[in-house]
């Protein structure tokens, strides 16, 4: 055991460098319930010369409870461990099955979300259970007619480890895979280790609140806005304490949480999250650009610039200057409008958003040639919680008073939030 430790210690690296601090924003906008630190604001700043320390680097604190185990990991191409920083700031990243072995851990299964382990497969793309290449450890599908973990899938194993990087948008769908899996583990007395990991939307809470009437894998919890505001370790102690796992007994949740982390910090990402995020840009814009998955709008599937740029053929030329043919591509084999010229809008110049800006399909709406084309209703519903949106903007609602809507709801969920909360 003693050894082991040392190992572990010996393991244990240094950080992701990032830089951090206070952001303004619009003082004139409607509230999007900026996150403060509610003891002392001023205390922000003093992580600005500290080292953020990742969960999963935190070998020291979770080796322990993983010693003389069998266990299975939940996990994707972001599940990463920083393995060395050199001092020209170029970073090395080991996985962190690849690291548990090194480690002698007796790891037995791995279970991958949306996109799979190696994170290639399109959005809503069927993944076939399998075998790791690099490991030949056997990977099971959590999605597609598989989303939970099934009974026989967890046996023999004695601890489930979750880490995958989440962007904080209540659509994306790796909380719904949590759900799941939480679920699971409660009902088969299986213990969770998170290895928490940053928000890189985490500065905010905003935007059209999950009605029950709509809740589905891009959204299963009644009362929770589109931005959350919360890392997937906070979100998980939310989701097992208010009772939302639906299950009669209780899970057994570890969160290891990061060190010198606040929900303000900027988080660069080191890899792609999934395949249509490919930078930090994509990240900022999803939450607000997401929703154009629910309209005839092409949010930049097709191209290199996902997430970046929103077009249609029926959008005028005058006011869409940038032009854009989508073609199947890395993470988007069919995507909207293929192979047709989209007249669009460049975001990738775009500052830092701190709300949803619904501008940008609100604008679309108005210019589109083929207003009944527009919405996908039922898909638009699911992505946004509400039927309530998309009337809104066929009736020609303002952004303010649409912005206005959900404050109430907002409001609401920070008082459930704020019980939950790991970090300033």
């Amino acid at each position: 055991m003693a050894f082991r430790l040392l190992k572990s210690t010996l393991f244990l690296v240094f950080v992701i460098a990032i830089s951090c601090g206070n952001r303004s924003g619009n003082k004139n906008q409607i509230q999007n319930s900026r996150i403060q630190n509610p003891k002392n604001p001023d205390s922000i700043p003093a992580f600005e010369n500290r080292k953020l320390i990742l969960g999963a680097n935190r070998t020291e604190a979770y080796l322990p409870l993983l010693a003389g185990k069998r266990l299975a990991v939940v996990g994707n191409p972001s599940s990463l461990i920083l393995k060395k920083e050199l001092p020209n700031g170029e970073k090395t990243y080991v996985h962190l099955i690849d690291s548990l072995l090194s480690l002698n851990q007796n790891l037995v299964k791995v279970f991958s979300p949306e996109h799979g382990f190696r994170g290639t497969a399109d959005a809503g793309e069927a993944i076939k259970d399998g075998k790791d290449p690099k490991t030949e450890l056997p990977v099971i599908s959590l999605y597609g007619t598989n989303k939970k973990p099934k009974p026989e899938q967890l046996e023999g194993i004695d601890i489930l480890v979750f880490d995958i990087q989440d962007v904080g948008v209540r659509f994306y769908t790796y909380i719904a895979t949590l759900h799941y899996v939480m679920q699971a583990a409660a009902e088969a007395n299986i213990p969770v280790v998170i290895l928490d990991r940053p928000n890189p939307n985490g500065s905010y809470v905003d935007g059209p609140v999950m009605e029950a009437a709509h809740t589905s894998f891009l959204g299963m919890h009644a009362g929770v806005p589109l931005v959350h505001g919360m890392t997937i370790g906070e979100y998980a102690k939310m989701m097992a304490e208010e009772n939302w796992l639906k299950t009669d007994k209780k899970v057994d949740l570890t969160v290891i949480p990061m060190e010198n982390y606040n929900h303000e910090m900027q988080y660069s990402l080191p890899v792609r999250p999934s395949p249509n995020l490919p930078n930090d840009q994509a990240v900022m814009l999803y939450p607000s650009l997401g929703l154009c998955e629910g309209t005839t709008l092409n949010a930049g599937r097709g191209t290199e610039m996902q997430f970046q740029i929103l077009g249609s053929p029926y959008l005028p030329k005058d006011k869409y200057e940038l032009s854009y043919t989508p073609a199947p591509n890395f993470g988007s084999k069919s995507p909207k409008f293929n192979g047709k010229l989209c007249n669009g809008l460049d975001l990738r110049t775009v500052s830092e958003l701190h709300q949803v800006d619904l501008s940008f399909i609100i604008n679309a709406y108005h210019d589109y040639t083929k207003k009944e084309d527009f919405f996908n209703t039922k898909n638009f519903t699911a992505h946004a919680g509400t039927a309530k949106l998309q009337k809104q903007i066929e009736a020609g609602a303002s952004l303010e008073e649409i912005r206005t809507s959900w404050q109430s709801d907002t409001q609401d969920f920070l008082k459930i939030r704020s019980k939950y909360l790991l970090y300033e």
